[in-house]
Formats: structure tokens, C-alpha cells, sequence
């Protein structure tokens, strides 16, 4: 017998993949609609924090547009813990491609996605994306995998 648990585990798993699969459409209109409208986003690209689901979406239309098609975009070693009207799952993140430039590549990140049922809907209410530090150059670490 299925637990609410499971069941929203299994609802969740789906954001996810729905996330997976706007990225790699490069659909900002796909993408829009999984996060909250308030959510707080720590990513990649500066500043150190977005507000809003406005500030989110710039930084996939920055991605969409340094990116020629095809994007890929996959996400590895996803946990997911729920409870309640609040949930989150943290995974390691590909993204690569060929630049508009002409250099292709891509690198691993460390990914903390946190959800918030809100109208009956899991919606990414806050998310971290990182890469490692080293301490020494301050530089990240693109080169590292899961």
C-alpha cells in the first residue's frame, strides 16, 4: 500500500524530471511554471542571491542563451526527504553543451532543492547550487565527479 510519503515522493521526483526536461528544451515557459513565486535562489551566477521567480527565470534565459542546441542537462544520486507542506532533495547536476562561442564542456554541481506544496503543487521554493572551493587559490573546482 502507498504512503502520502511515497506518494509524494513520487510526485516530487516528477518536478524534478519536469525541471530536467524544460532545461534541456531550453523552455522558459516549461521552466517558470515549477518554481513558487517568492522562491530565494543561491546559483552559480552572480549575485549570491535571486529573489523571485522573475530573478530565476534570468538565469535560465542567460543559460538558454550562452547555449546552442542541444542543451543536456542531467541530475545524479537524487535523495528526497518530505514531510508535510515541505520537502527537499539534493543531487548532483550536469549541465553541458556547446557554448554560442564554440567551446563545449560542462561540469558537475552540488545541488539542495527545497519544495513547498503550495495550491496542491510541489513548487521549488528555494534552491543551492554550488561547486567546490578550493581553500588555497579560491578558485571552484570544475573538474571533480560524482
Amino acid at each position: 500500500m502507498a504512503t502520502r510519503h511515497s506518494g509524494d515522493e513520487a510526485a516530487i521526483r516528477q518536478r524534478i524530471d519536469e525541471l530536467v526536461e524544460a532545461v534541456r528544451a531550453m523552455d522558459l515557459d516549461a521552466v517558470k511554471p515549477l518554481y513558487a513565486p517568492d522562491i530565494v535562489s543561491f546559483d552559480v551566477q552572480p549575485p549570491l542571491q535571486h529573489v523571485g521567480v522573475e530573478a530565476k527565470s534570468r538565469n535560465w534565459t542567460d543559460v538558454f542563451t550562452a547555449f546552442q542546441r542541444p542543451l543536456a542537462y542531467e541530475i545524479r544520486d537524487l535523495t528526497i526527504t518530505s514531510g508535510g507542506d515541505v520537502a527537499f532533495a539534493h543531487a548532483f547536476g550536469r549541465l553541458s553543451g556547446t557554448l554560442q562561442s564554440g567551446a563545449t564542456g560542462g561540469f558537475w554541481v552540488r545541488t539542495t532543492i527545497c519544495f513547498r506544496m503550495l495550491g496542491g503543487t510541489w513548487l521549488i521554493a528555494h534552491d543551492h547550487v554550488s561547486v567546490p572551493l578550493d581553500v588555497e587559490s579560491g578558485r571552484g573546482r570544475l573538474d571533480l565527479e560524482p
